[in-house]
């Protein structure tokens, strides 16, 4: 069984290694997704400022090892507009799993997990935007009841496929992952990663 728990400093380490590990599958995958070091440097400079502020949460296997991630933040305004009704979204980002979970559905047990919390917040959507170019990646959101709103191509921004999926609809209803909190510290391991 997987728990999920707020991450806190002490995980940075195992969560960067998720991200470099990420970074190298999805060269491996034929995509240019978090290849460039400039972009990449800026991204991971926020996805830590989101930790601090209490926004990831880190997934921990039967040993603790942290075996996956997922982000929440703002809308972003390059991409979500006022009239998409920002404030009625929750804004995931960041989601990353390990490859030596990858395809037993441990990412749509997250997605799950955020659409349920998303519903307690009495948000209408659950939202993302991904890579432009990563295809295979729209595919699997789709896969997981997104719906594509738009593509923006900002000439600053490399990301832009945007998404979204009703809160509340949870496609594993038998299943789910254990709730965890900040006073659950694993001893520092890490595991390999990749995206969704």
């Amino acid at each position: 069984m997987i728990r999920i728990r707020p991450a806190g400093q002490h995980d940075i380490d195992a969560l960067m290694t998720l991200r470099t590990e990420a970074e190298q599958w999805l060269r491996t995958a034929g995509t240019d997704q978090w290849s460039d070091p400039e972009t990449g440097s800026q991204a991971i400079a926020k996805w830590r400022q989101s930790i601090y502020e209490g926004r990831t949460w880190a997934l921990l296997d039967r040993d603790q090892t942290v075996v996956g991630t997922v982000s929440r933040g703002p809308a972003d305004p390059d991409f979500w507009s006022e009239e998409d009704r920002p404030e009625t979204g929750f804004y995931l980002y960041k989601l990353i799993i390990s490859r030596t979970l990858s395809r037993r559905g441990l990412g749509s047990l997250v997605i799950d997990w955020v659409s349920r919390v998303a519903a307690l917040e009495g948000r209408e959507w659950v939202r993302l935007d991904c890579w432009r170019t990563n295809h295979r990646l729209h595919r699997y959101y789709e896969g997981l009841g997104f719906t594509h709103v738009r593509t923006e191509a900002p000439a600053h921004r490399r990301s832009g496929w945007m998404a979204q999926r009703p809160a509340g609809l949870v496609l594993n209803p038998t299943d789910s992952l254990l709730i965890g909190s900040h006073d659950q510290v694993p001893p520092q391991k890490t595991s390999l990663a990749t995206s969704g």
